[in-house]
């Protein structure tokens, strides 16, 4: 789950991680309002989940408080790759002496969290990671012992620093590891963390994901404002019906039982030359509501043209998946062609059921993935 610009300096802060003194706007008339408070120099920040929103002209700065409210104007409802602007960060302006990186993340090949910082911070850093990777320091963290104030002071020193300000710099990066665990984060970034003329740090722009399987922890998070901005319609649909759902770039429509099953659905329309739209798996024991459910939700996106249904019967029964094609069919009234495999529990009675209402019904895999991509290259008929 990634949290919002102002959500992740508000934990930040909990931490003694130094950041702008801001606030969160809705309004133009709030903006104003937030900079007359600050009495300085202010950014206004787009609170959306797309990384890159600097380049994209999402963030603006303001030297008094009629600037703002027309600044916040401009940036309020604004599309930033396909996230629409809803809420606005105003915090006050600072000096840059120097940007600098600082992160902790999962390292999956290594199978631990890792340390990543550089003397050369900010909006242009995958540059600098992709062209000058000596500039990046990299620090793996042993799962048992952990990072510890030592590992921070090398970073620091190795970042320029030394004295009082290896030791702040140090400080900062220990306290953001413990935040990063405590968060049970996936990513926790400073990006730039600033130096500012008079010698101290400030963490300028913050970045937190929380692993999902780790949200049980967290139940502060469990009602978000503006939390429609990172979600599509058919992820929020998904979420509400307990439903393993993720917005892929094809075409086809993909309905299955159990993840393997679905991946390897994903594998076999790729073999035969189609494109995933989706993956979704209702999980086992699937009733005739979840199947519903399913559908509703992969022919509410309007890229899907076909959808392949896969469902291999264990616990979950196939008369209860048919059921529910029939009621989505009923309650929707979809048009669009469905090619659908079922083997399994009560097989007879599911192809009976569909078989009875004019859907035919494959018992190979490929043979349905084959008939489905057939199906997009002859124009959805």
């Amino acid at each position: 789950m990634k949290l919002f610009e102002y959500e992740a300096k508000h934990i930040f802060t909990q931490y003694s991680i130094p950041t702008p003194n801001g606030f969160l706007a809705t309004t133009a008339t709030q903006a104003r309002e937030i900079a007359e408070k600050i009495n300085a120099p202010v950014a206004l920040k787009s609170q959306v989940l797309v990384a890159g929103r600097a380049k994209a002209g999402g963030i603006l700065f303001a030297n008094s408080p009629s600037e703002a409210e027309q600044a916040a104007a401009r940036l309020l409802g604004k599309e930033i790759k396909g996230a629409k602007v809803e809420g606005l960060w105003i915090e006050e302006k600072i000096a840059i002496q120097r940007e600098l990186y600082f992160s902790i993340t999962v390292d999956r090949a290594n199978r631990c969290y890792v340390a990543i910082a550089s003397s050369e911070g900010g909006v242009e850093i995958e540059e600098t990671a992709a062209t000058s990777p000596e500039k990046i320091i990299k620090v793996f963290v042993d799962p048992v012992y952990g990072f510890r104030l030592y590992h921070a002071r090398q970073i620091a020193k190795k970042l320029g620093y030394d004295g009082n300000q290896m030791n702040d710099l140090a400080s900062i990066f220990l306290n953001h590891y413990r935040l990063a665990m405590d968060s049970d984060a996936e990513l926790a970034e400073m990006n730039p963390l600033v130096e500012l003329p008079v010698g101290k740090f400030v963490a300028a722009d913050t970045r937190l994901i929380i692993d999902d399987n780790a949200l049980f922890r967290h139940r502060e998070f469990k009602k978000r404002p503006l939390e429609r901005a990172e979600m599509t319609p058919q992820e929020l649909a998904a979420q509400k019906s307990g439903l393993a759902y993720v917005k892929l770039d094809g075409d086809v429509g993909i309905i299955g039982n159990g993840a393997g099953l679905v991946m390897a659905t994903l594998d076999a329309i790729q073999i035969y030359g189609g494109r995933p739209a989706n993956f979704l798996d209702v999980g086992g024991g699937a009733s005739s509501d979840m199947t519903a459910a399913a559908l509703d939700i992969v022919l509410s996106d309007p890229d899907v043209k076909v959808v392949f249904i896969n469902i291999l019967g264990g616990i979950t029964r196939c008369d209860e998946v048919a059921n529910g094609v029939l009621e989505a069919k009923r309650r929707a009234g979809f048009t669009k062609p469905m090619v659908i495999r079922l083997v399994g529990t009560n097989e007879e009675e599911g192809r009976r059921i569909l078989t009875d209402a004019g859907i035919h019904v494959l018992d190979s895999m490929e043979e349905a993935a084959e008939k489905t991509v057939e199906i997009i290259k002859s124009g959805g008929a």
